[in-house]
Parts: structure tokens; sequence; C-alpha cells
């Protein structure tokens, strides 16, 4: 495939080329009130801990309602799920402009709590959506492309939100991110994605979702490949969820020479530039899919040392810590993108938003454990930033090198829906 393959398929698909507009817009707004969030805690509470305990909601609540979300978006029209969870943050943002003391911790903490998981329900109608309206030879293509623009929502949301806190305070922040949804769901109401649903799902969906959710769960264990590839985010998670969702925000708020808002968004920027280049590079060096399975091991080992050398770098110059966080995440890119083209290849339509949401469980749940973690040790003193970044740096590098040797050999066992 050429290299101008991502150019063709946003200038020639046009219902691609919307919707993935519309997904960078209410990204961009999942990432642009994060920085607001940091700072508020930080300024009404001053505890490293309850960084870690919002991540923690946040995954918890992204993670608790997936299997759910998967099956709603093979049972429901997918876009109609996507404008729904757009609309709803229109409000939750808004919302978070009565933050005004630590007291308002609990509910801040509720809402977005609410607005992550209502990003899971779009992620997971998303995904599933993708292949539906891109052919199957730009699958690779439009999956760089999506781990691009979710990373290039990170760096600019990030970036940007740091810098309007800076300048103008939280309470604009929140209205530009309502502003963001709202624009996201006017692209998508005119757009027509495909949907093939499954017959075996019918009836209601709350008597029937154990049945289906089961069915899902039956699918994955048809597969030892699939099994396997759906602990790939996982395992990378473990370590990377503390790493990036505590310990850069941290790194961030010790850089003198800025405020902490923007501290917080020239890490979070080196972050996004990572994940950004890191589906490119998989999609141009790595053609052959049949090593996909052992690379995505490796990747995580790679993101491991990367971040044992930024844990060293700390003392040095920041120029340098920064180009260190961006190869980290360079890998972990890598990692996410050839797991999830393996899993649309692997899946059937009627499927795959109960394996994706599965998939994204798993992530959550690392991530949930490892921000908690990092957070407590830090807030208690047994480690310091540098300790705790080398810490979980080596326990990434020991997690990819596990995921790295699990390799089943059994074939895999036909699946057969249940009528």
């Amino acid at each position: 495939m050429s290299d101008n393959a991502y150019l063709r398929l946003v200038r020639e698909n046009k219902t691609y080329r919307k919707f993935w507009i519309a997904a960078f817009i209410s990204m961009f707004g999942e990432w642009f009130n994060t920085i607001a969030l940091f700072l508020i805690i930080l300024k009404y509470t001053d505890s490293e801990l309850l960084l870690g305990v919002l991540m923690a909601v946040r995954m918890g609540c992204f993670a608790l309602m997936q299997p759910f979300f998967g099956l709603l978006a093979d049972r429901i029209n997918r876009k109609k799920l996507m404008i729904l969870t757009n609309v709803i943050q229109i409000f939750l943002a808004l919302a978070f402009i009565a933050v005004d003391g630590p007291e308002d911790m609990w509910w801040m903490f509720l809402c977005s709590g609410i607005m992550m998981a209502l990003h899971g329900l779009y992620v997971t109608a998303e995904r599933a959506a993708l292949p539906n309206i891109v052919a199957k030879e730009d699958l690779t293509t439009a999956n760089a492309l999506d781990s691009a623009t979710w990373s290039t929502a990170l760096c600019m949301g990030a970036f940007a939100g740091g810098l309007v806190v800076s300048e103008y305070g939280v309470a604009i922040a929140f209205v530009i991110d309502s502003f963001t949804f709202l624009v996201g769901t006017l692209i998508l109401i005119p757009l027509t994605v495909p949907q093939t649903y499954d017959k075996a799902s019918s009836g209601s969906i709350i008597s029937s979702s154990l049945k289906d959710i089961w069915l899902g769960q039956k699918r994955i264990q048809s597969d030892p490949r699939l099994f396997r590839i759906i602990f790939a985010k996982t395992s990378w998670n473990i370590a990377g969820g503390g790493l990036a969702g505590v310990y850069l925000v941290l790194a961030g708020s010790e850089i003198e020479f800025v405020g902490a808002a923007l501290g917080f968004g020239i890490f979070f920027f080196a972050r996004g530039v990572g994940t950004g280049i890191g589906p490119i590079l998989a999609r141009r060096f790595f053609k052959d899919s049949e090593k996909w399975p052992r690379l995505v091991g490796l990747l995580i080992v790679a993101s491991g040392m990367f971040y044992l050398l930024v844990g060293l770098s700390l003392q040095g110059p920041l120029i340098l810590t920064l180009m260190l966080v961006t190869l980290a995440h360079t890998a972990s890119g890598g990692n996410w993108v050839l797991s999830t083209v393996l899993t649309q290849q692997w899946v059937e339509d009627e499927m795959r938003g109960r394996v994706f949401s599965t998939d994204m469980l798993l992530l959550s749940i690392g991530q949930v454990i490892s921000t908690i973690s990092a957070g407590f040790l830090i807030e208690n003193g047994y480690v310091n930033l540098q300790q705790g970044i080398l810490a979980f740096a080596c326990l990434m590098i020991f997690s990819g090198f596990i995921f790295t040797i699990w390799n089943p050999k059994s074939t895999p066992r036909e699946y057969k829906s249940v009528a």
C-alpha cells in the first residue's frame, strides 16, 4: 500500500472521512477536560492519591459497563449510540463548572466516571463499525489512522486544555469541552453506517443480555489466538496506567518554568505524539501479519525499556525526558493498533462489539489497579517519583515478556452461533 494511503482513504471514502472527523472532535473533548480536572484536584486537595483515584474511577466506570456496551453495539444502531453518548456529555461537561471546593470532589469524580463510561460506549461502537465503512484492504490503514487520531486528540486536547486553563481558567475550558461534543454530534447525524445484526440475539435486551454476553465469551474462548490477543492492551496497562495516568502528571507539575496545567499538557503532548507515531510506523514496517501476535508482546517490552530510561533521565534535560516518553508510547501505539486489527480480522461483524467490550474491560481493570497502586505508593511515601517510574517500568518489561512467551499453538475451534 502506498504512502499516500491515508490521504486516499480520507479523500475517497466520504463516510469514513466524516466518521473520522467526528471521532477526533469527540476524543479531543475527552482529553481537553482532563487537565482541568487534574488541576482542580491538586488545587483543592493537594493529593497525589486522588489523581490515581480519578483515573481509577474513570477507567472503572469504563470497565464495569463494557460487556453490556458490547452487547448494545451489536444489538442497537451504532451511529445512534455514538450520538447519544455525545449529547449526554454536552451537559456533563458543563456541570464541572460548579465545582468549588473539596466537598465537591465526590460528584466531580462521579460525573467524570459517567463521561468515561459514555466514552467507552462510543469507542466500542466506533471500533465495531469501522470495518463496515472501509474496504478490507484499507482496514489496517483505517486502524492506524484511528489510533493516530486518538493520539492527536490526546496531544492537542491535553495541550490546548493546559493552555486554556492557564490563561482563562477551568470554567472556560469546560464550556469549550461541551462545544466539542456538540460539533461531533452534528457531524454524525447525516451519516449512514452499515451494520449486521446477530439473528441469535433477539428479544428484550435486559432479559437476553446475560445470554448474549455469554455468547461473546464463548466466541473468545473458541479461538486460543483471540483469547491471547485480547490481553495485549491489558499487559501494557497493568504498569502503563500508573506511569501515564499518575507519574507523568506529577512529573508535569514539577516543571519549574511553567504552571502545573501547562506542565500536565506538555507531558501528555509527548505521550500523544508517541501513540500517534506508533500505529503509522507499525503499518509501514510490520507488513507480515503472521508475526504480529509476537510483536505486540515485544512492543510492550520496548515501551517498558524506554520508561526505564525516562526514570533515569528525570534529573537531566527536559527535552530528553520528553523524547523518551514519546518513544515509550510509540511502542505502545504499535501494540494497540496491531492487536486491534488482529481482533477485527478474526471476529465476525455480529460478534465484534462483544469481543471488543471484553478487550476494553480487561485493559480498564488493569489500568484501575495500576493507577490506584501508583497513587497510593507515592502518597504514602513508599516511593518517590523516580523510584515509582523505575518500578513500574520494570513491571511493564516483565508483563511484556510473559505475554511474548505465551504462544498458544492449538488450532482455533469452529465457532457456531447459537440459534
